[in-house]
């Protein structure tokens, strides 16, 4: 019997094409199968996303004057669900204060989606709706797939990250729904969007100063401005009060997780003083970056210093040299982003505006963080070692 058995399992691949073509089936069936969990992961949290935005919807248009400021309405509602549901942490007090907090955050945009919906004709849809409502929708350039698209990224992020949104943006829908896009874009965990919450993203993306719309197609040109911030946000250790621009930029490369996320997602580090070849010359750009969905490399000089118009002509030498030793045929234009410790916003302006290359500037901060353990117990085996070298040891 057993046998049989392995002539039967030798039969299947007994040639290499039918064994490399079963293999490839197996990781597909593999990867479908992990599509498939990953889809009803996505299909439980959107239903439940779905009954707290109706919760919150009832409390709000059924129950407001009962819900009030200093009413018990959240506690006698949290008492009866579970009383029902005694196992169910999702239906704390606060907790079902968050959903009508939620429905209260993104309300409008069901209004909007209804309106769009019913008929071509929106704006006479819209003038039955409350002013402020047909106002907004005579204000936006929507239509009903734009809603959709938004309700639907709504529903596929964990409520737990949606808490910490309706905590951090207040009633500043725009940023709430920023940091729900980030969250989807790049998989943030709960950590994460809190670490990027506390940069202040939303209100530095796209505040770089650069002239990508005088240099770049309008596409790539949205995506770049993207990429660049003003101030970027290092976390760094470590380092003197007098540091060096060498010191500096081995800092960032240290946190080049952070370093790459604050970049945007699809940016990949190719390194730090990377050398390049020209003419029988090394020349070493400070810091150096892939942006995968643009196809250009992204040269980055750093300055501790005040920007001097001279650090652009450096950043454009450098720039030249990608184009021209590292470009393949595929490659566009490089970008490049020059990082200071600060710079005059009106003279960077006249400058960029000069030049033909894409180019952006932006100051920098830095937060100085604590050590974590491995990070001291390296610091402390390293200079166990110089001094042993010193000995002689």
């Amino acid at each position: 019997m057993k046998k049989e058995t392995r002539k039967k399992s030798s039969a299947l691949v007994k040639s290499g094409g039918e064994a490399q073509s079963y293999t490839a089936w197996i990781a597909d069936l593999k990867r479908r199968y992990r599509a498939t969990q990953i889809k009803a992961a996505v299909a439980v949290n959107s239903a439940l996303i779905e009954f707290y935005w109706n919760l919150g919807k009832d409390i709000t248009e059924k129950f407001a004057e009962e819900a009030g400021y200093g009413s018990r309405f959240f506690e006698k509602v949290s008492f009866d669900m579970r009383t029902e549901f005694p196992n169910d942490t999702g239906f704390s007090p606060r907790n079902i204060r968050y959903c009508q907090d939620f429905y209260c955050l993104y309300s409008s945009m069901q209004i909007l989606q209804q309106v769009v919906a019913k008929s071509a004709k929106g704006k006479r849809a819209a003038s039955k709706m409350p002013q402020v409502a047909a106002k907004y929708v005579r204000s936006q350039l929507v239509d009903d797939k734009i809603l959709q698209q938004l309700v639907a990224q709504l529903f596929s992020v964990p409520w737990g990250h949606h808490c910490v949104i309706i905590d951090k943006c207040k009633r500043n829908r725009d940023k709430a729904l920023f940091y729900v896009r980030r969250t989807i874009q790049n998989g943030w965990s709960r950590n994460s969007l809190l670490n990027w919450l506390s940069t202040d993203l939303y209100e530095r993306e796209g505040k770089a100063q650069t002239n990508f719309d005088l240099t770049m197609p309008s596409d790539d040109c949205d995506l770049a401005r993207q990429l660049v911030k003003d101030p970027q946000k290092f976390e760094v250790f470590g380092l003197s009060e007098e540091y060096s621009e060498k010191e500096l930029k081995a800092a960032i490369v240290a946190n080049i997780e952070s370093t790459l996320l604050s970049f945007g997602k699809g940016v990949a580090f190719l390194g730090k003083e990377y050398p390049v070849e020209v003419g029988g010359e090394t020349k070493n750009i400070d810091l150096l970056f892939y942006i995968v969905p643009l196809h250009r490399y992204l040269v980055v000089e750093v300055k501790t210093g005040k920007y001097e118009p001279a650090d652009l002509g450096q950043l454009s030498g450098y720039m030249a040299i990608a184009k021209h030793v590292l470009n393949t045929p595929v490659d566009n234009q490089p970008v490049g982003l020059l990082i200071c410790r600060e710079h005059n916003r009106v003279l960077a302006k006249y400058h960029l505006e000069e030049l033909g290359l894409p180019m952006g500037i932006s100051d920098y901060e830095l937060k100085k963080v604590l050590p974590t353990k491995a990070q001291l117990a390296k610091c402390v085996t390293d200079a166990e070692r110089q001094i042993a070298a010193t000995k002689g040891v």
